[in-house]
């Protein structure tokens, strides 16, 4: 059995290889350059774009793109060689700072809203230089954000970037009226929940609405539904469970930190959670798990489908946003505490994000609308198409005690007894989970869980970092 400390993140160029291959002053200029968001030195650019390449062609690279998210809520790429023309018809492998720091798509084939006339081709993708690159499938993968000739954003990545600075400027603001002055950065932090559902490659192929929409469009239910609940949590089929293993392994390579993995409540519906990272990776991320979720399928003759209803009369797919804050010393602002009543800093963080809900709904619902998501929402399952906020017993209680002035009594802590003397006692938590609530607070984040399987989750973290931002 591999080792997977010894691959994870072997196909990425991260910190650790940065350290490893650049000279001590230009990784001490680069890190200083992305703490500072300032322009990135040509020399510099240059130096870490030829060990960039150098590792590349090491992994089996021959060429390289600039990987951004337009607004069609996928990725986009296009992918350079590496050859450049030597003397004597000879060739060598080239990459120059300009090339990893910017690139040059045509813009006018991308959506835009209506920013931009058809004929205004010009556009720039900009090296995202807080998210790793990683080489894939024989391509050195350049994170990238994509604008227009004139600066306006064309993809999903750049109003994240910017919410999320927003975001930061003012948590800051209110840790230093608390005497903090020691954080330099507020993250919000997200781990997405990706629900897919796995059928055979040969039935699918026989399927004509299946291919060409993503769901069923006729045909009679099954016999057996999700009726029993025996599925939810089952044991791993065979076929189910080496895809899983070729899924995990591949993605931990790409240093996607895939965490859990099981069948979920419908038949052939399952789900893969990895651990939180910062909003910005955490997208990345998500949007490689798609990826390799369809192409390691292919391999093993499945079909992964993410339209969030392909089928009628038993659950659909979402993708449950938890988001949290979190500080660059490793503090959670949503961490309620062992006594939240007496915590004013996170009560004071608490309360900001249920205003944002409840004065932008209208937002946040529309960052999650699709066809498929709408046909989802409401329908046979959790959650409803209206927002509400589950906070649970104990902090619904403390914000009321605040409201009305009353003293709070601090709810007593409880140990389970199972009554069987082979089960050893534990402590109960201070409220239940709620499990249909679309916006739910769970421990020490916020679970949202509109969010539909196949949409990238750019647009609903925008949208909470901004209000949030906003509300502070």
């Amino acid at each position: 059995m591999k080792d997977v400390t010894k691959y994870f993140g072997s196909m990425v160029f991260s910190e650790e290889v940065m350290q490893a291959r650049l000279p001590k002053d230009t990784y001490k200029a680069l890190r200083e350059t992305i703490a500072r968001g300032t322009a990135l030195d040509l020399e510099v650019a240059n130096v870490v774009a030829s060990a960039m390449k150098n590792w590349a062609i090491e992994k089996g690279a021959t060429h390289y793109t600039h990987w951004f998210q337009p607004m069609t809520g996928i990725t986009a790429e296009k992918h350079e060689g590496f050859l450049s023309p030597a003397n004597q018809g000879r060739m060598i492998m080239e990459f120059s700072g300009k090339e990893l720091v910017r690139g040059e798509p045509d813009a006018s084939s991308f959506p835009s809203g209506g920013l931009r006339a058809t004929f205004e081709a010009r556009g720039y993708t900009v090296w995202d230089t807080s998210s790793y690159a990683f080489v894939k499938d024989g391509t050195l993968y350049i994170p990238t954000a994509f604008c227009s000739y004139s600066g306006e954003a064309l993809d999903k990545k750049t109003p994240l970037l910017r919410s999320m600075d927003a975001l930061n400027r003012q948590a800051l603001r209110i840790l230093r009226l608390f005497g903090n002055t020691e954080v330099k950065r507020v993250t919000a932090t997200v781990g997405p929940e990706q629900e897919y559902f796995l059928i055979d490659k040969g039935v699918y192929l026989q399927r004509p609405d299946l291919l060409f929409t993503g769901r069923t469009l006729f045909g009679a239910l099954p016999p057996k539904g999700q009726e029993m609940e025996d599925h939810y949590f089952g044991s791993l089929k065979p076929r189910v469970a080496a895809f899983m293993r070729d899924l995990e392994e591949e993605l931990w390579k790409l240093g996607v930190p895939a965490k859990t993995k099981h069948n979920e409540v419908a038949p052939a519906q399952h789900e893969l959670a990895p651990i939180f990272s910062n909003a910005n990776i955490a997208t990345d991320h998500n949007q490689l798990v798609m990826e390799m979720m369809k192409s390691v399928a292919d391999r093993h003759g499945l079909a992964c489908l993410l339209h969030e209803k392909p089928f009628a009369g038993i659950n659909g797919s979402g993708k449950h946003v938890n988001w949290s804050l979190a500080t660059d010393k490793g503090v959670n602002l949503l961490e309620p505490g062992d006594t939240p009543y007496e915590n004013a800093q996170f009560l004071l963080f608490l309360v900001a994000v249920i205003k944002a809900i409840d004065e932008h709904q209208d937002l946040l619902r529309a960052s999650v609308a699709s066809p498929g998501n709408d046909h989802r929402l409401g329908g046979h399952e959790a959650p409803p198409a209206i927002i509400s906020i589950f906070l649970g017993d104990e902090l619904t209680e403390i914000l009321e005690a605040l409201e009305t002035g009353a003293t709070y009594n601090n709810r007593k802590k409880y140990q389970m007894e199972i009554g069987a003397t082979v089960l050893p006692p534990f402590p109960r938590d201070a409220t239940d989970r709620n499990r249909t609530s679309p916006f739910a607070f769970t421990g020490n984040k916020f679970e949202f869980r509109m969010p539909g399987a196949a949409m990238s989750i750019a647009d609903p973290n925008t949208v909470l970092n901004t209000i949030v931002a906003e509300v502070l």
